[in-house]
């Protein structure tokens, strides 16, 4: 019995400006990064019943035609409306979350970052896994932000900062929708269990 991959009859594709654009698959790295903000962000949802995250394999239909699969998104208690029925979000989640790849970087970084803010996406979380960084835009206003970059840095590059540098390096990223809940960097980067 031949295997069929299933991204074959089922393509994963995103709309931009009306014209469609195939979305590659992710790599182990780009995966653990989103499986381990799932299950952070994800237990603490189920903890305070406070809301929902997906991964990319859900749609998400915004108003003016887009359609966009993030890596991960929250949608809150309070916004579940834009849930429809469980099959597909129709509206702007109140989180979302992009890891930078080769393939993405540019849309992750500009047009979409544009519509995630014109749509009125709370807050939007750009990981670059190359860097081990994470940009955090928080909207206000209907403009984005920068609230600011976590780093993870070794411990070669720890050294290398100047002492006033190192007593600013933080070690959790707050996420804002979310009241006190703060996910270590480390977590987010670790590779395994």
């Amino acid at each position: 019995m031949a295997i069929i991959n299933e991204r074959l009859l089922y393509p994963s594709y995103e709309i931009i400006g009306g014209e469609k654009f195939m979305s590659p698959a992710a790599t182990l790295t780009h995966s653990d990064i989103i499986g381990r903000l799932y299950l952070f962000i994800g237990n603490h949802l189920m903890e305070q019943k406070s809301g929902y995250v997906y991964t990319d394999n859900v749609d998400v239909h915004f108003s003016d035609g887009t359609l966009f699969k993030p890596d991960l998104c929250v949608v809150l208690k309070a916004n579940e409306k834009i849930l429809a029925g469980r099959k597909a979000i129709f509206g702007a989640p109140d989180m979302v979350v992009e890891v930078l790849s080769k393939s993405t970087r540019r849309n992750d970084l500009t047009i979409k970052k544009d519509i995630y803010e014109a749509q009125g996406v709370h807050e939007y979380w750009i990981i670059d896994p190359y860097m081990k960084a994470i940009s955090v835009y928080l909207l206000r206003d209907g403009k984005y932000f920068f609230d600011d970059e976590y780093i993870l840095f070794d411990e070669e590059e720890f050294e290398q900062l100047t002492d006033e540098e190192k007593a600013k390096v933080k070690y959790e990223v707050p996420v804002s929708i979310l009241e006190g809940l703060k996910v270590p960097i480390e977590f987010i980067f670790s590779w395994g269990y």
